[in-house]
């Protein structure tokens, strides 16, 4: 091959692997393209939260008299469509379902809220049942959770409950306004106002979360309950179920926004909270 030759297999060798390394760069830049269009489009949408648990301050917290509410409803309602907590000055039983919040005071009736209502201690997420189970045969509220638990696929995840069903006695509790200084729960509790309910149809709406989360979150079950025509309800301490449907939502994340508040900066946390606990849901 003499010289001329060469260098014009030099030269097409050199046009060739410079277009075969622009076109490589071309696909690498269009895959970068792809990939960032496609972490934009799910970023700040509902489905990226549709499996977080988000929840406003500790149930600790709660329960050694840190009431002022912290977060507007306006703004808790775009971290979820259910959920369950309480409000400014521990002012009744918060519950949120198919994206209606409610407020059930101590007279036993469910009122819609209003978006400038704060609250000190919620947990909510956007529902979407991962599981369905039919329930027949009659059951009491240790019963119902033994069941649920059963058909848990981890002890060690949160997740969302809801039941709907006919329920033969229902007994629910809602604790009224406190006034500073605030009482621990287990003292505001006692002025509580207790319903019972018989032969009624409504939904339970909670959660379950799981045992090393004690201080955090209430752990097991943590269930409040609405009449069907969404007109009463409360915080669930015992039940009669005749027969309905509960459904799970694993929520694979967990979200918690601590209180900027000066009572939450200087309470003693960690103290005496099995007994606390305890003693609140009696």
């Amino acid at each position: 091959m003499n010289k001329k030759s060469f260098l014009i297999v030099l030269i097409l060798l050199s046009v060739i692997l410079a277009s075969g390394c622009t076109g490589s760069e071309d696909s690498f830049s269009e895959e970068s393209d792809n990939i960032e269009s496609n972490e934009d489009s799910g970023s700040g949408s509902r489905g990226g939260e549709a499996d977080v648990l988000y929840q406003v301050s500790t149930i600790d917290a709660l329960l050694q008299g840190v009431y002022d509410g912290v977060l507007p409803l306006a703004e808790l309602e775009t971290h979820g469509d259910f959920g369950i907590g309480t409000f400014d000055g521990l002012e009744g039983e918060m519950l949120a379902l198919d994206g209606n919040y409610y407020q059930i005071k101590t007279d036993g009736i469910a009122y819609p809220v209003s978006g400038e209502m704060t609250t000190p201690f919620a947990t909510v997420t956007y529902f979407e049942a991962d599981e369905n189970f039919r329930l027949e045969e009659p059951a009491n509220l240790t019963e119902l959770e033994a069941f649920l638990d059963l058909n848990l696929p981890s002890e060690n995840l949160f997740y969302a409950i809801r039941v709907d069903g006919n329920f033969s006695y229902i007994k629910a509790r809602s604790v009224p306004i406190q006034e500073k200084p605030y009482p621990k729960l287990a003292d505001a509790v006692s002025t509580q106002s207790v319903f019972e309910f018989e032969n009624i149809s409504g939904t339970l709406v909670g959660f379950r979360a799981p045992e090393y989360v004690k201080g955090v979150n209430v752990p097991g079950y943590h269930l409040h309950f609405i009449t069907a025509d969404r007109n009463a309800g409360g915080h669930v301490l015992d039940l009669e179920m005749e027969n309905g449907d509960a459904a799970l939502d694993t929520t694979s994340a967990f979200f918690m926004e601590l209180p900027a508040s000066r009572d939450f900066y200087t309470v003693e946390l960690g103290q005496d909270l099995q007994t606390d606990l305890e003693k609140v849901e009696k």
